[in-house]
C-alpha cells in the first residue's frame, strides 16, 4: 500500500486533551473520590445544580485515562429543515442528489433530553482501546475467524459517478486499519463494531464497579441517538447545520473532513465537495486535535467529522426518537456525525446513517462513551 507522509506535530500525553476543568466543589476531594463524588453528586443531589461542560477523568490503569464531560437535560431540535437538506445536496454540501439518505434525518422537531449524563470529551482513542484488550484479552467482530473490515482500497481507480475506494478487508483491524502511516494511540480507535464498543462499556462499568467509583444507578454505555445530537448542537436550540451555526467557512479548524489534503499516495486531493482549507490529514487527524475551537457549547470535541460515532440505539429510516430505539430483527445500529473522509453536507449535526448489522466495522467508524441511568432493558444489556 502506498505508504503516505503524515504530517509532523507534537504528541500529546494520552492521559490528557487539555485542562481538566473541576467545579469548585470537587477540587478539595481526593483522586480516588473524585469520580464517585461528582457523578453522586449530579445524579443524587441534582443535575440542575451541575453545570454543562464540567469534567472528571476516569483512570485506567498503566497512565491512561479517560475524560468525560457533564451534560445537562435539556431540549433541542432533532433533524433538519428543507432548506438545510437541500444545502447538503448543492454545490457546497456536495452529498448526492436524488437519495434518500437526508430524507432519514426527518425534520426539525423539539426533543427533550430529561436525564444528565456524562460523554466522552472525544471519541474512544486507539490508546485507551488497547488498554481495554490489555486488560481482557478482548477480541474484535473484524479479528474473528471470518472477520471482515471495510477499509481504504489503495489501488481504486476514479471512474464515473461518485468515487467509492472502500472494500472489505480480512486482516485487518483497530490495530491496523489500513490507513498508510504508522498508527497512534491518540487517533480515534476505528474498525470497531456495535458489539465492540458496548463490551468496551461493560468492562468499564464492571471495572469502576469494583472499585467503588460508579454510583448505583449508573452505567457506561453507548450515548442513545437523542443524547447524541443534543451533545453535539452544544446547548443550542435552533435548527443549525453544524454545531458553529450554518457557514461552512467558519468550520475551519474545528473539524476533520474532507479538505485540501492530498490523498494517500497521490497527488490529488478527493474529487467531490470539500473544505476550501487544509485540516493537515488526509485521513484521521488525533482527538480533540483543535482544542478548545474544536469544542462546542459543552465543551465536547469532534463531534463532526473525524469518524462516524456509532450510538446505541437501532436505525429507524423514518428518524431518530426521543427515547431510545431497538428492533428485534435485522438490527442496523445507528452512526452520527460524519467522518474524515466526507463531502461537508455529510457532516451536520443531523446527518444519520444505519450500519449494516451490529457486528459491521469500517476504518470511518468508532465510538464514544456514555454515563447516566441505563437504557438498554436488562434481557438486552449482556447481548
Amino acid at each position: 500500500m502506498p505508504i503516505m507522509k503524515e504530517p509532523t506535530m507534537k504528541e500529546p500525553t494520552e492521559s490528557a486533551s487539555g485542562e481538566l476543568a473541576r467545579s469548585h466543589r470537587l477540587r478539595a476531594l481526593p483522586p480516588l473520590a473524585l469520580l464517585a463524588a461528582a457523578i453522586g453528586f449530579v445524579f443524587q443531589a441534582g443535575a440542575e445544580e451541575q453545570k454543562g461542560g464540567s469534567t472528571i477523568k476516569i483512570d485506567m490503569g498503566d497512565n491512561i485515562s479517560l475524560e468525560v464531560v457533564y451534560i445537562p437535560p435539556g431540549e433541542f431540535k432533532m433533524g433538519s429543515t428543507p432548506g438545510e437538506r437541500a444545502w447538503a445536496t448543492g454545490s457546497e454540501g456536495g452529498a448526492t442528489a436524488g437519495t434518500t439518505r437526508e430524507k432519514y434525518e426527518g425534520d426539525a422537531r423539539p426533543v427533550r433530553v430529561k436525564d444528565g449524563f456524562w460523554l466522552g470529551r472525544t471519541e474512544v482513542s486507539v490508546g485507551q482501546f488497547r488498554r481495554f484488550v490489555e486488560e481482557t484479552g478482548y477480541v474484535t467482530d473484524a479479528e474473528k475467524p471470518g472477520g471482515m473490515t471495510q477499509c481504504f482500497d489503495a489501488d481504486w481507480e476514479l471512474r464515473a459517478g461518485p468515487p467509492y475506494p472502500w472494500k472489505s478487508m480480512a486482516g485487518k483491524s483497530w490495530k491496523d486499519p489500513g490507513f498508510g502511516f504508522p498508527l497512534r494511540s491518540i487517533y480515534p480507535v476505528v474498525c470497531v463494531s456495535w458489539n465492540d464498543g458496548r463490551a468496551f462499556c461493560r468492562w468499564l462499568t464492571e471495572r469502576e464497579g469494583k472499585a467503588g467509583r460508579l454510583p448505583a444507578g449508573t452505567e457506561y454505555r453507548l450515548p442513545t441517538e437523542a443524547e447524541w445530537e443534543y451533545a453535539c448542537r452544544g446547548g443550542s436550540q435552533e435548527s443549525k447545520y453544524f454545531w458553529w451555526g450554518n457557514e461552512l467557512k467558519d468550520g475551519e479548524g474545528r473539524l476533520n473532513i474532507s479538505a485540501v489534503d492530498f490523498l494517500p499516495g497521490r497527488n490529488k486531493v478527493w474529487p467531490l465537495a470539500r473544505a476550501p482549507w487544509s485540516d493537515g490529514f488526509a485521513f484521521v487527524s488525533p482527538v480533540d486535535n483543535y482544542g478548545e475551537k474544536g469544542r462546542n457549547g459543552f465543551g465536547v470535541a469532534d463531534m463532526l467529522g473525524g469518524v462516524w460515532e456509532i450510538v446505541l440505539d437501532h436505525f429507524d429510516p423514518a428518524g431518530g426518537h426521543e427515547e431510545v430505539y431497538f428492533v428485534d430483527t435485522n438490527p442496523r445500529p445507528v452512526c452520527r456525525g460524519g467522518t474524515y473522509y466526507d463531502v461537508p453536507g455529510n457532516a451536520r449535526c443531523a446527518v444519520r446513517l444505519g450500519l449494516r448489522s451490529a457486528s459491521y466495522s469500517d476504518s470511518r467508524d468508532g465510538f464514544r462513551i456514555g454515563l447516566g441511568v441505563p437504557r438498554e432493558p436488562k434481557s438486552r444489556a449482556k447481548g
